[in-house]
């Protein structure tokens, strides 16, 4: 009992010891804290500041966006009301603010209503150019820009040699590409300009048994094709073939 007794003196500095120290611990620690709220509160504030404020400025962005898009899709709407009433010039003006659109689809759409006013007003040369613009820009979605190169090539298509229409369109002139009826109709006519008609004639053929192509294309293409002496299907029977033509003959028949 003496023993224990002279042991609990000596344990009670050591509890004092540890409470003392833990007391200090935790004073140092409130001192970094604030050491550390000086010195780097501002930067946090600030941080978080311009990331709610590049939020904020993203959101507005959208909305401009959004409402930009919605002017557009007004003034786009404006000028096809223009057309359908035949006012080509107000359709032109309104037509005005697309042509620097920010959205790709508003500009060319723009640019080849423009083109197409212009070949109605009898401005082929101002209308070849618009479509010109649109077939060149490679920022354009390339549907735009492959009608573009259609328009172009069939408004300037009496006065281009025919090896230049076929280098424009012999890329769309196959069966499967969306523009197959008006680029292979083009080029089989410039292989006839050239007397190519082991070229021609096949490819008007292909046009006529084509069921994508428009029936206005397909119908002049099987005249063509028996001109030329090629069977094709006839698009107004039920599968059946067109009458066989004498080359000669056909071509006889034509000229009268």
């Amino acid at each position: 009992m003496a023993k224990d007794e002279d042991k609990a003196p000596e344990e009670q500095p050591d509890r004092q010891e540890q409470v003392f120290l833990r007391e200090v611990d935790e004073a140092v620690r409130d001192d970094q804290l604030k050491n550390f709220a000086a010195r780097y509160g501002l930067l946090i504030i600030a941080v978080v500041v311009i990331g709610l404020g590049s939020l904020a400025g993203w959101i507005f962005w959208q909305n401009s966006q959004d409402e930009d898009s919605g002017l557009r899709s007004e003034e786009y709407v404006a000028a096809i009301d223009s057309i359908r009433q035949n006012n080509l010039d107000g359709a032109a003006t309104a037509l005005e603010p697309l042509m620097e659109a920010d959205q790709d689809g508003y500009r060319a759409a723009a640019i080849l209503l423009q083109a197409n006013i212009a070949l109605e007003k009898n401005e082929p040369k101002k209308a070849i150019a618009g479509y010109a613009k649109v077939a060149g820009d490679d920022s354009l979605p390339q549907p735009f820009r492959d009608l573009a190169l259609i328009r172009q090539t069939a408004a300037e298509f009496d006065t281009l040699k025919p090896q230049v229409v076929i280098d424009r369109l012999k890329a769309l002139a196959v069966p499967g590409n969306p523009w197959f009826g008006s680029a292979g109709e083009m080029v089989a006519l410039s292989y006839l300009n050239m007397k190519k008609s082991d070229l021609a004639g096949p490819l008007f053929a292909q046009l006529a048994k084509d069921e994508s192509v428009p029936p206005t294309i397909r119908s002049r293409a099987l005249q063509m094709a028996g001109v030329e002496g090629v069977d094709a299907v006839d698009v107004d029977g039920d599968d059946k073939k067109a009458t066989p033509l004498n080359a000669g003959a056909a071509k006889g028949e034509a000229k009268e």
